[in-house]
């Protein structure tokens, strides 16, 4: 049995003092990929931007392991040096500094070495031919004037490109029309086959689902995980709904 690479125990958060996350349990094996599924305010996203130490969220109890450190006593940009990433509903826009540039940057500030921008260039163009994108996206500036499927191809790129210990992708599919999904779909496939890396993806969409391996499927409510299962626990919500779920407390 492998070790956990993430352990969230009894884990109780808070914004702008209203309890959003109760008692929260979740643990994480190395390869898995896990989704947390839920109706719209059950506490899906608390639980991403907890674990990247957003400062508007409050844990007021629990504790969280990662790769077997306290994960809490963390700062932020020590987390993502950890191994952590995640994707964001809004991604921000950065005239001045192209996509390009941010992951060079940001491989460089995890691995603690320089990157030859020989290598690094050979690099990024394999990561964008398995997204089937235009070499030249990755000069623009980092998501601006980008359109929403742009937005989420820019962070499945760096997502291939950084190789995070465990991802966390929130609603990665909202908005996208089909081609999007598909492609999308095919990036986070790839960086699957990393047997060292987990993944949690956050949605109430089927669409992204639907070609990927998922291990456990996790069902929200209120703050709690209130049912577990496997992928077909994906179908059963694709089919019923949350209505089920939501009458237990």
């Amino acid at each position: 049995m492998s070790k956990d690479l993430l352990t969230v125990r009894d884990l109780s958060v808070r914004v702008e003092e209203k309890n959003i996350l109760k008692s929260l349990n979740l643990s994480v094996k190395p390869g898995e990929t896990h989704v947390l599924m839920g109706p719209n305010g059950a506490g899906k996203s608390t639980l991403g931007n907890t674990l990247m130490g957003n400062p508007h969220y409050e844990v007021i109890g629990g504790s969280v392991e990662f790769q077997g450190q306290n994960l809490l006593d963390l700062p932020v940009n020590e987390r993502a040096k950890a191994g952590i990433f995640m994707s964001f509903q809004n991604p921000l826009e950065v005239p001045g500094i192209s996509l390009a540039n941010f992951i060079r940057n940001a491989l460089e500030q995890r691995t603690g070495k320089r990157i030859r921008l020989w290598d690094f260039r050979k690099e990024i163009a394999k990561a964008l031919e398995v997204l089937n994108m235009d070499p030249s996206y990755a000069d623009r500036d980092l998501n601006v004037g980008f359109s929403g499927g742009e937005k989420k191809k820019a962070e499945i790129l760096q997502l291939l490109m950084l190789k995070p210990s465990l991802a966390i992708l929130d609603e990665t599919d909202s908005g996208l029309d089909v081609d999007a999904v598909r492609t999308v779909s095919r990036g986070i496939e790839e960086y699957q086959k990393d047997k060292d890396s987990a993944l949690i993806i956050i949605t109430h969409n089927m669409g992204i689902l639907s070609s990927l391996k998922v291990d456990k499927t996790h069902v929200i409510v209120k703050g709690s995980i209130v049912a577990d299962g496997d992928a077909s626990l994906v179908e059963e919500i694709n089919r019923d709904g949350f209505a089920r779920f939501e009458t237990k407390e």
